[in-house]
């Protein structure tokens, strides 16, 4: 029989635990499709007493991960540590390095530096895999670098963070606001101690950067994603959305247009019918727009041990079998820099809530600001007077610039009669 391909985790937290418990309870199928046994050698991790639900006889453990990656007795180093720097970092230039090939689920990684990962993989004649690192057990890199070769992909459009997701998920379903539902999320789990790398947008951010650069062939530029999270989203925005015949999502866009690349991510209404506005609770969901195969969809779940271990030994049964793909569908050193879109160049509709106090004359003002802004009204909405006298005054708008909507705000937001800052969400159709 073929030698056995020997895999050393480092990283032992809910992924890499069950990347080993994955590895050797898929033996045989695993021996089947990658044409040789997969075999867990070594593994790194800072606390070896700790119960983790899954046997580490016969593997060989080392407190040092950068140490494991130098010199440990095998084939492949599945990074599973997390963060951008550091120690990750290390891990996996050592590996490289030593002539192993790498597999990473850590997005924060590849969104900074997977460019010169990628050459220094491709050099050593090496695989940097890393597709768990986007999406989670959808296999979106995949299908981007090999299902959809013969393609230009012009657009992408994804739900990107599952714990976003949840929290306007619920907030729809039981009218709650965003704070309610955050609590109850990190309650359940479903959200971190410290959620800002989630609600601020940025992990979405790493996410696109990385499927940008799959998708348009470029480099990966995390610094050109425009980042908005979901803080601001109220449960009346999410109410008048059901009404328009919209779900607000936070969604994660790349496009390809005649003035260069435009990446952003950020609450959006999209309309009931669009296929994305289906995808609910914790699961990701990417829509992908080809010029000969047209749109495609692809939904699951974004995170969680096993869709995210499976995503990382699906890249190990890659390295087996021998398969041999371009970093980025096309290799590292080919990739061609992006020219940026500015923000401001975004050409759309836009849903807007100001909350005025209820007197003659506020509706006449509102409008005269989008009027010099030149922007014109599609259909208003206003409720009757609230307690303290303030209410909402809702807007949608025609297509215009992102420029114009902002400098329409500015001069909303300005008027005597307006209680607080106006709110903006940006509607994409599909």
């Amino acid at each position: 029989m073929t030698a056995p391909l020997k895999i050393a985790v480092a990283g032992l937290g809910v992924v890499g635990a069950e990347t080993v418990r994955l590895i050797a309870a898929q033996h045989d199928v695993l021996a089947r499709r990658g044409g040789r046994p997969l075999v867990v050698t070594a593994v790194s991790a800072r606390d070896k007493n700790r119960d983790r639900g899954v046997s580490f006889d016969g593997i060989e453990w080392f407190d040092d991960p950068v140490a494991m990656a130098r010199s440990a007795d095998a084939d492949v180093i599945c990074e599973l540590i997390g963060g951008s720097d550091g120690v990750a970092r290390d891990v996996c230039e050592v590996a490289i390095a030593a002539g192993r090939h790498v597999v990473t689920a850590n997005k924060a990684l590849i969104a900074m530096h997977g460019a010169s990962l990628g050459r220094d993989a491709e050099a050593a004649k090496r695989t940097l895999a890393y597709e768990a690192a986007v999406a989670g057990g959808i296999p979106i890199i995949k299908a981007l670098r090999e299902g959809l070769a013969a393609n230009q992909v012009t657009r992408l459009q994804g739900i990107l963070n599952g714990t976003c997701n949840y929290i306007l998920t619920v907030m729809r379903e039981s009218g709650r606001d965003f704070a309610e539902i955050l609590a109850e999320a990190q309650a359940h789990g479903y959200a971190e101690a410290d959620p800002s790398f989630d609600i601020d947008g940025v992990d979405a951010a790493h996410k696109l950067a990385i499927l940008t650069s799959v998708a348009f062939g470029c480099e990966i530029d995390f610094d050109a994603v425009h980042i908005e999270g979901i803080r601001h989203i109220d449960a009346q925005d999410i109410r008048f959305a059901t009404e328009l015949g919209y779900r607000i999502k936070l969604l994660g866009i790349a496009e390809m247009t005649e003035a260069g690349v435009q990446q952003r991510v950020h609450p959006a209404m999209v309309p009931l019918e669009a296929p994305i506005a289906s995808v609910e609770g914790v699961f990701n969901g990417v829509v992908a727009e080809g010029d000969f195969v047209g749109t495609t969809m692809f939904e699951g779940r974004g995170a969680g041990a096993g869709p995210t271990a499976s995503a990382v030994v699906a890249d190990i049964v890659d390295i087996a079998r021998g398969r041999e793909t371009p970093t980025y569908g096309v290799p590292a050193d080919a990739l061609q820099a992006m020219r940026v879109m500015p923000m401001d160049e975004r050409v759309g509709l836009y849903f807007v809530r100001v909350m005025v106090y209820d007197k003659p004359g506020v509706f006449a003002d509102i409008a005269g600001a989008l009027r010099d802004s030149e922007i014109s009204i599609e259909s208003a909405i206003q409720r009757s007077r609230s307690e303290g006298g303030v209410v909402p005054v809702v807007l949608t708008t025609h297509e215009t610039k992102e420029a114009s909507m902002r400098h329409a705000l500015n001069l909303i937001g300005a008027l005597d009669s307006v209680a607080e800052a106006p709110r903006m969400i940006r509607i994409e159709t599909p």
